[in-house]
């Protein structure tokens, strides 16, 4: 499932609004990124995408389901309405119907809201939503074990990573749990780990819990065989849902190893971190954020995926604002490319403040948002921060003030007004924190050349 493409009429910022989403003819990856200033329309779209796909949800749950209304405060101020348009694509029907006579695998609805009082300019359409989670339905009728897409989102405030010593509410974890919370609370890490910690008492059930082979390893050690074998055991008993957690954390972060609950001296998530172990607490608040977001999506798609021998493969729609967050400049850079391989089939829509994000990526689709106005950007890989900082994100790669300072000297440099170029040299350098800037040294250094220059022809 992937959506083709949204449009927002007197929505939010938006009196008009429509555009594709990657996967695009032009930009082939499954990634679109909205850039621009706050207050620009970026979580409005994202929201807009979670209502819509709320109803889907709903209906596949029960055939009359109701999922989100526009508030009537997404309504654009001085109209009377608002209508969020989707088109979504999805090739169930082709795939668990191949007798079926229609080839179309594409699925338009929309939701309409007006203002108390007033008349609606539109109503809502949701024939091909209810038609669309029929199939899936229908599909799950005649194999419970068939694959559901994905479809979730995480605001900004996502991460609580909050463990529970102990589970006074008991959660049920069957297929269509994965859908739970999906649109409206991001990482809920108390129901990851009440999750994590069933899949793997039952995994400990039935093999080799990790602690024990670690008592055994100094015996076991002297006979090899007898190794080999116990190693043996514990693979072939792994559970698949938590080894897709596993795999999807560690290719995230490479340091981290071996997630795991451990119950002495007390009920806690430990990680190996560089070959040491940790609580997940003592992470920093960017592993931490990381870690829940990457394991939120692998614990879903395992969920939902409960037939596939690699859940990482299953397909699905996600949802992430500002994806930078907490993030630190190296795993900004390779974040879009880590998603993309982690989880192939996924789509992702992301909103951003980071140029990295959307300049060590290719293929991606990039859209900058000014004043309720969108522009499709060309490809920014292999761009350099400072230019995507300017061209893209209107932002000055230095401090204002110091910058037009520096823009004077130059000029005073370029106009032989020594006398002056001296003077903003000084200002300049007066701060301790100025004395080895690069600009500064290149700017002293062309302004030695030009008096060399005058004294030679006095």
């Amino acid at each position: 499932m992937e959506i083709k493409s949204i449009a927002l009429r007197n929505f939010a910022l938006f009196k008009h609004l429509e555009l594709s989403l990657a996967p695009t003819p032009q930009n082939p990856s499954n990634i679109t990124v909205f850039v621009g200033n706050n207050g620009t329309g970026k979580t409005s779209i994202l929201k807009a995408l979670t209502v819509s796909l709320s109803w889907f949800i709903a209906r596949l749950s029960t055939e009359k389901g109701h999922g989100s209304h526009i508030a009537e405060t997404d309504i654009l101020n001085g109209t009377n309405s608002a209508t969020i348009d989707v088109k979504i694509c999805d090739s169930l029907q082709a795939s668990a119907y191949p007798d079926d006579t229609a080839t179309d695998n594409d699925f338009h609805w929309r939701i309409a809201k007006a203002r108390k009082g007033r008349k609606a300019e539109s109503t809502s359409q949701l024939t091909d939503c209810t038609c669309l989670a029929s199939y899936y339905r229908n599909a799950l009728s005649q194999n419970d074990q068939v694959s559901l897409p994905l479809i979730v989102f995480y605001p900004v405030e996502r991460v609580v990573l909050d463990i529970p010593l102990k589970i006074r509410t008991k959660h049920t974890f069957l297929q269509l749990d994965g859908y739970d919370n999906s649109l409206s609370q991001g990482v809920d890490f108390r129901r990851f780990f009440e999750w994590f910690r069933e899949r793997e008492d039952a995994e400990n059930e039935s093999g080799i819990s990790e602690d024990v082979l670690h008592q055994l390893k100094p015996l076991a050690e002297t006979n090899q065989d007898v190794w080999q074998l116990l190693n043996e055991l514990k693979a072939s008993t792994k559970d698949r849902q938590l080894t897709a957690v596993r795999t999807a954390i560690r290719r995230f972060m490479p340091h981290l190893d071996n997630l795991r609950v451990r119950r002495q001296p007390r009920l806690y998530m430990a990680v190996d971190k560089n070959g040491e172990t940790l609580n997940v607490a003592q992470l920093s608040q960017g592993e931490k954020s990381l870690m829940a977001l990457v394991g939120d999506i692998a614990r879903r798609l395992a969920m939902l995926n409960p037939a596939l021998e690699n859940p990482l493969t299953g397909d699905g729609i996600v949802l992430i604002d500002e994806v930078d967050l907490h993030l630190h400049p190296s795993w900004q850079r390779s974040l879009c490319d880590r998603l993309l391989e982690t989880f192939p089939n996924c789509q992702f829509i992301l909103t951003t403040h980071s140029p990295l994000v959307i300049s060590d990526c290719k293929n991606i689709l990039v859209y900058t948002l000014t004043n309720g106005e969108i522009q499709e950007l060309p490809s920014q890989y292999g761009q350099d921060v400072n230019t995507v900082l300017l061209d893209v994100m209107d932002t000055s790669i230095r401090d204002p003030e110091f910058d037009a300072k520096l823009s004077d000297l130059l000029d005073a440099i370029q106009d032989s007004n020594l006398s002056q170029a001296h003077q903003l040299l000084t200002e300049l350098t007066a701060e301790p924190t100025n004395q080895n800037n690069l600009e500064l040294v290149k700017a002293r250094l062309l302004l030695r050349k030009q008096e060399l220059r005058h004294a030679s022809h006095s």
